[in-house]
């Protein structure tokens, strides 16, 4: 696995090398034919170089938190638009997930609906990217788009429990400041029905409890 990766990381480099190869048995006399398998390999790795792109070595940095090394990766593809489209698709959303880490919304923002504009392989990989993009909006104060991409995000599904909690409270806040509480306690109980551990969402559900049990409806 470890030489693969190496593969990866080197290929573009690897394949000019094979060509210079190819090149060099040519000019020695040796015929096209019997050199056509090395050009092909070099093609092989070009074509992996620019279409699939080194995301697979991302996966080791990432769960190790070393975000420095994610953002080296990153900046190695060099032209993003020639990535097959999936791939495009999560080379977006990480982008977008490391400038929300940097708190830079708007770059997060950007990045977030380059990725939703291209679909993802995966209908949760999507319904987490909507979710990000919706809790922009609420921060922004808009209230409506950020209802609409919360809304879009679960339809798509959202990949696990806490998150789907933090959906269904975002939606119940919304139209809590649209004073249709029957909705609002609706999404309340799905939050709580999602039995979500993370302290902050936990203490997120205890406020609004509070005043939810107050409101008609």
């Amino acid at each position: 696995m470890k030489f693969y990766n190496i593969i990866i990381k080197y290929r573009f480099w690897l394949s000019i090398l094979v060509v210079l190869i190819g090149v060099a048995l040519n000019l020695t006399g040796t015929g096209f034919w019997p050199t056509f398998p090395i050009y092909f390999l070099a093609l092989i790795g070009f074509a992996s170089h620019f279409f699939i792109g080194p995301m697979r070595l991302i996966q080791g940095p990432m769960e190790s938190g070393d975000i420095e090394e994610v953002e080296r990766i990153l900046a190695s593809i060099w032209f993003p638009a020639l990535l097959y489209k999936p791939v495009r698709s999560t080379y977006y959303t990480i982008l977008g997930n490391l400038a929300m880490m940097k708190q830079d919304f708007d770059s997060a923002e950007k990045h977030l609906k380059m990725s939703s504009s291209l679909g993802s392989p995966m209908p949760e990989a999507e319904g987490a990217n909507k979710l990000q993009l919706g809790m922009m909006s609420m921060q922004k104060g808009d209230l409506k788009q950020g209802e609409t991409y919360i809304r879009a995000a679960i339809r798509a599904g959202i990949p696990d429990k806490e998150s789907e909690a933090v959906a269904y409270l975002s939606m119940c806040q919304i139209f809590m400041n649209k004073r249709e509480f029957r909705a609002a306690k609706d999404f309340f109980r799905k939050a709580k029905a999602c039995k979500p551990k993370t302290q902050q969402v936990l203490d997120q559900l205890k406020e609004i409890e509070k005043y939810i049990s107050r409101v008609p409806g």
